[in-house]
């Protein structure tokens, strides 16, 4: 049975001689110095590894049960969400105010990443509990914040979202949910939700729904939805947990993978709800939520490839299988292990570079974030709002592509259930889907966010990989193997940008034919770029004369591996973005 390790050193490697934190002129980033990141990781790191780990089999094989209108969790989820919510987790980087610590949210990032590696479906109630929490802080009342924030950082209450239906998923103008007004400042919301993660649970004394609605004379489509927060239990006056709702659970939806998430229908039946921001504005709102949750998402896409990669990697070094074709490397037994065979290595080397990159945008993103909301940096705000795209569709793809490859070292054994790589194909597959499907993602990125405040996030992004790569030609160590590269991607970025430029307005389908093509174009991009970065930090390290030579010699030949295996990956979307619309759009829907 493999065990998740968490990768302590190489978030360390990005936090303090990547990213800089600790010398970061972000507020609160004073805290962020080696040995308290250190010691923050390594508490996180044992939580994750002794406690949710070896729950992880246990969730996706008993998984959630309803009996008599209640879900109830797996074995052991409780306890360990009892730990998790005692040792101040789930406020990590919440406002103090409300009983959070306060940190910075690339450190909850970091942490996150080991919450999810070693327990996806665990990690989704506390991690849907903290969007819904951002979503209220920027939205809500000074009422509404009292009432609800404290509990939701310390998750006696959990938190979740409601925006599907079942005739309507991505097209939210065809929403039905009502919500009718009282009087009184209360609505009574009334409708059906589908697809609702988390929606109820045996870990908290109660769940705060945020949930879209229509209210009465409203206009049609999506300038006429409100959002509304809807507690499973109602809410006395001294702020403890009162009658219940009208909020019930029609079912739980049998699901591939993710099985230890409680996936609900939720039915409100004149359910009392509060009003969270302004009327028509509710989509807005959420919007607050769903990007957080599209960072969380691009997330999981590569930490769970993270702990596939893991078990991959034990396993190619353990198995005897054939042998190497230079001649024996075990020559006193039977065979060789995989790792010693060319096409295992590739494989392994994939997913390493495709993890590690992934890891440095996501850390980087989520310091984007940092320095928007606690500096006010609109250049900050512009470039998250551009990435989020590219770190949820991209790394989602590629984060389920790469635990098929490790579910493939594994041959035989991968597709059976004495292994977990089972479990970390099907977890993976449902990241591609919710918090906006993949190719949703892509349309998004061309249609709103490529053009977003006249291009400037788009050609600031370019300016930063320009500089950087000029700032670092005179390194030898650097240039052929990394930055000519990452030129060359660029500038295929580039004509990509071109051509949607002069063909999007009399042309909308060339470019939303390519739109897939531009995510991933996008995605391989920013992880050269991330790369590129990283070689130079280990470049530096061993220039001083490090103690830790093996770490940076081996990020350093990753990060060349990744230049010239997946890089050119830049080329092959750009000529399918070139081909235009035609190709695409040449059958009638009768043909196909």
């Amino acid at each position: 049975m493999t065990t998740y390790t968490p990768p302590a050193r190489d978030m360390a490697f990005l936090l303090n001689e990547v990213l800089e934190a600790p010398g970061a002129d972000i507020p609160g980033y004073e805290e962020m110095s080696p040995d308290f990141t250190a010691a923050v990781l390594e508490e996180a790191g044992k939580l994750a590894r002794d406690v949710l780990a070896p729950l992880n089999r246990t969730g996706d094989r008993e998984g959630c049960r309803l009996e008599d209108g209640a879900v109830h969790t797996p074995t052991g989820f409780r306890a360990a969400f009892e730990q998790m919510r005692q040792g101040g987790w789930t406020g990590l980087d919440c406002d103090p105010e409300y009983g959070g610590q306060g940190m910075p949210y690339l450190l909850g990032t970091a942490v996150g990443e080991m919450w999810v590696s070693s327990n996806m479906a665990f990690n989704m109630y506390q991690g849907l509990t903290h969007a819904a929490y951002s979503t209220i802080r920027a939205h809500g009342s000074e009422q509404q914040k009292a009432t609800y924030l404290p509990k939701m950082v310390s998750c006696e209450w959990t938190g979740t979202m409601n925006l599907t239906e079942p005739h309507c998923g991505t097209d939210l103008g065809l929403l039905r949910t009502k919500a009718e007004p009282q009087g009184d400042g209360t609505y009574r919301i009334t409708g059906t939700k589908i697809f609702i993660s988390a929606g109820d649970n045996d870990l908290a004394e109660n769940v705060i729904h945020l949930v879209l609605a229509r209210i009465a004379g409203a206009p049609a489509g999506t300038k006429g939805i409100s959002l509304f927060i809807v507690p499973k239990y109602l809410i006395d006056e001294d702020g403890s947990v009162g009658a219940a709702n009208g909020v019930s659970v029609g079912a739980l939806e049998e699901k591939m993978g993710i099985h230890g998430s409680a996936t609900c229908v939720m039915n409100f039946d004149g359910a009392v709800g509060t009003l969270l921001g302004e009327e028509n504005k509710g989509l807005k709102a959420m919007f607050t939520m769903m990007n957080e949750a599209r960072i969380g998402v691009g997330l999981q896409g590569y930490a769970l490839a993270e702990a596939a990669y893991q078990a991959a990697r034990a396993y190619a070094q353990e198995r005897l299988q054939g042998r190497a074709v230079t001649g024996p490397v075990n020559p006193d037994g039977p065979a060789d292990p995989l790792i010693v065979h060319p096409d295992v290595r590739r494989a392994l080397m994939d997913q390493k570079s495709f993890v590690e990159g992934a890891r440095a945008l996501t850390f980087w993103g989520a310091q984007l974030i940092d320095r928007a909301s606690r500096t006010g940096d609109q250049e900050a705000h512009g470039l998250i709002s551009l990435l989020t795209p590219v770190i949820k569709g991209f790394q989602t793809d590629k984060g389920f592509e790469s635990c098929v490859q490790a579910q493939q070292i594994f041959g035989g054994h991968g597709y059976i259930e004495e292994h977990p790589m089972s479990q970390y194909v099907r977890d993976a597959r449902i990241t591609m889907i919710y918090e906006g499907a993949n190719g949703v993602q892509a349309l998004d990125l061309v249609g709103r966010k490529l053009a977003a405040d006249g291009g400037k996030p788009m050609m600031g992004f370019f300016e930063r990989v320009k500089g950087f790569i000029k700032a670092h030609e005179d390194d030898p160590a650097l240039k052929e193997s990394l930055l000519d590269p990452l030129k060359s991607a660029s500038k295929d970025l580039q004509a990509a940008v071109m051509f949607f430029m002069e063909n999007g307005m009399k042309n909308p389908n060339a470019a939303l034919a390519g739109s897939t093509d531009f995510l991933h174009l996008f995605g391989h991009v920013a992880l050269g770029y991330m790369w590129a970065r990283m070689g130079a930090a280990a470049s530096a390290a061993l220039a001083s004369g490090t103690t830790d030579a093996a770490f940076y010699e081996t990020k350093l030949a990753t990060a060349r591996y990744y230049a010239a295996r997946q890089l050119p990956a830049t080329r092959m979307h750009l000529a399918r973005i070139l081909s235009g619309a035609d190709p695409v759009m040449a059958l009638a829907p009768e043909d196909f």
